[in-house]
């Protein structure tokens, strides 16, 4: 196994410099009320949710704490429904706030009625086909280059967009948070999908728990699956098309919350019954065997390699010890288990010796939660692995922590590695890899050279041989801070530095440079500097401890999961980007032989969704991938009330990624003015831009309609982990006015 430049050192033998000590006072769990439900959220949020001391000094909606609640018993936190359901009451009660009312605003055009069509399989049917107008994978192709080939829509015409048509995933009747037992809000339905349009058909997963089919052109509904309620809701980004060959026709796979991997026939919506047992595989089977209640389950969609399908996982990212996080293989055509790659090695295979002892032993994460690609050419597959457990505290993880928040190459037929490269050693700042490793072409210096771009949540963008991992612009091991940790962290010396091209979003921070926006912001920022005697700045990879530090970026990124785009034609790689921190500290049980926990709360007036650290808060930025230069980089995104106050182009905190087209335009969402844009993608230039009522965590695709049209489409939910506001899910799509013959 080749093993890439920087990381050699990491395969011979494991460092045991930079042991820190504590010196700082042991930070207490707070005090909660005296009321019914007090001792479950001790129980539940006490001993295992990283935010638990963060909780009570807020105030939020009885719908926003079942957000959080759910998202933390989702990491790890112990409990079931009825633990979340009280919890959750209790927040509410103690801690609450009155949602305020939400205005919807109008679209930028009418919106045509859409006609649903009844939630039953339709006959099967012939439709046209459209290839090259396509959008058949999450990333449009195995490369994840998230590019159309459509130029109908272009720089000089852009402005002209409109609402084409939408199509609302809540039906009639059904409630956008998720019931509850006891009539306590849970969650919010939310989706971060990207549709599917392949052969005459949009396909979709929706939070309602169903596989849909609709006619691009009109937002129709052709069928509807309705998901078995024991498989689970389907994973928010999981939905990919396998085209029909000589062994099975074309088929939908989607992975499930509950640990299924489920496979519908394209054309009519039933389950496929060569597949599993009647389309559904229960991935659960074989893995964290010992830990039956632990999450499982498959957010992201799966990867294809001639009949191989290929899936990650998403486990808890607490405790410790809990189901693996491996990558493996299955028959496309039967669901019969094909190859396992361990994330973590197991005893006799490569670099099991960097793991001491047994603390390899049932340790979770290490999973691929982001999403994978595929050099269908040379049969290897990227795998973006994501950081082992516990997130923020390595002292019983010893050593790099192989494979964890590493990119590796597997043989895709054999699932044998290739070569690996670890973008974080040691890995304590939840810095796990998530966005696709897009496969680029660099030309340099007469040659092609086949490459694969990692983005990360540092921001940092690592552009490598995607034969041999060996990086094309350079990587440097640079001295990280050692002093400073909690006891018993030790952490890796050194930490991988892309030479080219430096970080896209804010990887530093002085208490100097709190922005000057109005005196009440100033003040909340520097009293927050101040909290727990001193908040410790700087650069990357800060140590924290008892005594907090202010992480740039934050666990969100820098670069999320929405990861870059590609336009092969120019050679650039476009990445939205976030430069907003996040403050980490450690809380000790009054049981020492308890693992220490970490509080995090993000660097910024909550409230108004500031940060505090200086604009652009948000940025679109592309990379020229031959030089590793940035070719340029713009605001993304703006506060209205801001720009009032003459801060213009500041750009907001974003989950959302780009979407380019031969047109010559970069398409995208995300920002909290929850609005959809368009820039030049030669020049960065903003040409249009469209309020879609919340923002678009998701990323946009664009397709070939049968009637010669060029669409746009979008899916707007709003929420999550930025804890904006949540609307009713939808598809919206956009086009040019006019028919085609019309334009010409």
């Amino acid at each position: 196994m080749i093993v890439a430049a920087g990381v050699v050192a990491l395969a011979v033998g494991v460092s045991t410099a930079g042991r820190a000590a504590s010196g700082v006072e042991t930070a207490q769990m707070p005090v909660l009320p005296d009321d019914a439900g007090r001792s479950t959220v001790q129980r539940m949020c006490g001993t295992a949710c990283h935010d638990f001391a963060f909780l009570i000094g807020r105030r939020e909606t009885a719908d926003r704490w079942g957000e959080i609640i759910e998202d933390m018993s989702v990491r790890g936190a112990p409990g079931n429904r009825q633990d979340i359901e009280t919890v959750v009451a209790y927040l509410a009660k103690h801690f609450g706030r009155t949602a305020p009312a939400t205005p919807v605003p109008a679209p930028a055009t009418p919106t045509p009625p859409v006609t649903t069509a009844p939630p039953v399989a339709a006959a099967r049917a012939t439709v046209a086909t459209n290839a090259n107008g396509d959008w058949p994978l999450a990333g449009q192709n195995a490369a994840g280059h998230r590019f159309s080939p459509l130029t109908q829509i272009q720089p000089a015409n852009v402005a002209s967009l409109q609402l084409a048509w939408k199509y609302d995933m809540m039906r009639p009747g059904e409630t956008l948070a998720i019931a509850a037992t006891q009539g306590s809000p849970v969650r919010p339905r939310m989706s971060q999908l990207t549709p599917l349009v392949v052969n005459g058909r949009m396909f979709v997963t929706t939070p309602f728990s169903r596989a849909v089919a609709l006619e691009p052109e009109t937002g129709k509904e052709v069928w509807s699956y309705q998901i078995p309620e024991a498989y689970g809701p389907p994973g928010q980004r999981s939905l990919a098309y396998r085209p029909a060959d000589g062994t099975m026709p074309a088929t939908l796979f989607f992975g499930t919350t509950g640990g299924y991997l489920l496979a519908l026939d394209a054309e009519t919506g039933t389950p496929s019954e060569s597949f599993g047992q009647r389309g559904a595989v229960n991935m659960r089977t074989g893995l964290g065997d010992g830990f039956p209640q632990a999450n499982y389950g498959l957010t992201s969609p799966p990867v294809f390699y001639k009949d191989i399908i290929i899936t990650g996982s998403r486990v808890q990212e607490q405790p410790a010890l809990g189901p693996e996080g491996d990558v493996r293989a299955w028959s496309a055509l039967t669901g019969k288990p094909l190859w396992t790659f361990h994330t973590i090695p197991r005893p006799g295979e490569p670099l099991h010796e960097t793991w001491p002892g047994d603390t390899w032993q049932n340790r979770s994460g290490g999973n691929v939660w982001g999403l994978m690609t595929v050099d269908t050419d040379r049969g290897i597959v990227y795998l973006p692995i994501g950081c082992v457990t516990y997130d923020y505290y390595g002292g019983d993880r010893l050593g790099p922590n192989l494979y964890g928040s590493t990119l590796v190459a597997l043989d895709a037929t054999t699932g044998k590695p290739k070569w690996h490269f670890q973008t974080t050693h040691h890995d304590v700042w939840d810095y796990d890899l998530n966005a696709a490793p897009v496969l680029v072409e660099v030309k340099r210096d007469g040659r092609t050279i086949p490459a694969v771009a990692q983005a990360t949540k540092q921001s940092l963008l690592f552009i490598l041989n995607r034969e041999t991992g060996e990086p094309i612009h350079g990587v440097e091991e640079r001295p990280v801070p050692q002093d400073g940790f909690t006891a018993g962290e030790r952490p890796w010396p050194t930490q991988p530095f892309p030479v080219k091209p430096p970080p896209l979003a804010r990887a530093t921070f002085t208490p100097a440079e709190i922005p000057r926006i109005t005196p009440e912001h100033t003040r909340l920022c520097q009293e927050m500097l101040q909290r727990d005697g001193g908040l410790r700045t700087g650069g990357l990879y800060l140590p924290f401890s008892e005594r907090p530090s202010v992480m740039f970026p934050g666990t969100l990124g820098g670069i999320n999961w929405h990861g870059p785009s590609y336009d092969p034609s120019l050679g650039y790689l476009f990445a939205s980007t976030m430069s907003l921190g996040e403050v980490f500290q450690i809380v000790r049980d009054a049981d020492p032989t308890k693992m220490p926990m970490v509080r995090r709360y993000k660097f910024w007036d909550e409230a108004k969704f500031w940060p505090c650290s200086p604009t652009p808060w948000g940025e679109l930025v592309a990379v020229n991938v031959n030089t590793g230069d940035i070719a340029w980089r713009v605001p993304l995104g703006s506060f209205p009330e801001m720009e009032q106050l003459g801060f213009k182009n500041a750009g907001t905190p974003l989950l959302g990624g780009p979407m380019a087209t031969a047109g010559g335009l970069v398409f995208v969402g995300g920002t909290l003015d929850d609005k959809f844009r368009a820039f030049d993608s030669r020049t960065g230039r903003e040409l249009w831009s469209v309020d879609v009522g919340a923002a678009a965590h998701a990323v946009s695709m664009s397709y070939l309609g049968r009637d010669g049209q060029q669409y746009v489409s979008l899916v707007v939910s709003g929420g999550g982990f930025l804890g904006d506001k949540t609307v009713p899910p939808s598809v919206m799509t956009f086009a040019l006015p006019g028919t085609p013959a019309a334009r010409r």
